[in-house]
C-alpha cells in the first residue's frame, strides 16, 4: 500500500511543485501529510486480492461537480496552505489501487 500511495503522492505534489509561489519546503510538507492521511484513509479499503474492491472509495478526484477532494484539502489546510494555491487541473482522477495507481 505505501508504494502505491508514494507514487500517486510524488505525482499529486508534482502540480504543486510547479508553482513557484509555493516553497520546496511547503510542498515537501504537503507531500508527507497527504501520504499519512491516504494511509490512513485506506488501511481498512485495501484488498490486495482483490484490487477493484474498494476502488471507488480510494480515488482522488477533481471535477466541475467535485471541485475539490476532501483528503487534498485537509492536507493543504494541515500545512497551512489554501486549495486554490494548489493549482490542481480542474479534472483530475487518481485511482491508488494494490499493485496500480492510474489517472485521467
Amino acid at each position: 500500500m505505501k508504494e502505491e500511495i508514494a507514487a500517486a503522492v510524488v505525482f499529486l505534489t508534482s502540480f504543486i511543485r510547479k508553482n513557484d509561489s509555493i516553497p520546496k519546503e511547503k510542498a515537501d510538507e504537503f507531500s508527507d501529510r497527504l501520504s499519512e492521511l491516504l494511509v490512513e484513509k485506506y488501511k481498512k479499503h485495501w484488498y490486495a486480492d482483490n484490487p477493484h474492491k474498494g476502488q471507488g472509495y480510494r480515488c482522488i478526484r477533481v471535477n466541475q461537480t467535485d471541485p475539490i477532494d476532501p483528503v487534498l484539502k485537509t492536507a493543504a489546510t494541515l500545512c497551512g496552505l489554501k486549495y486554490s494555491d494548489l493549482r490542481l487541473p480542474l479534472e483530475l482522477s487518481v485511482w491508488v489501487d494494490p499493485q496500480e495507481v492510474s489517472c485521467r
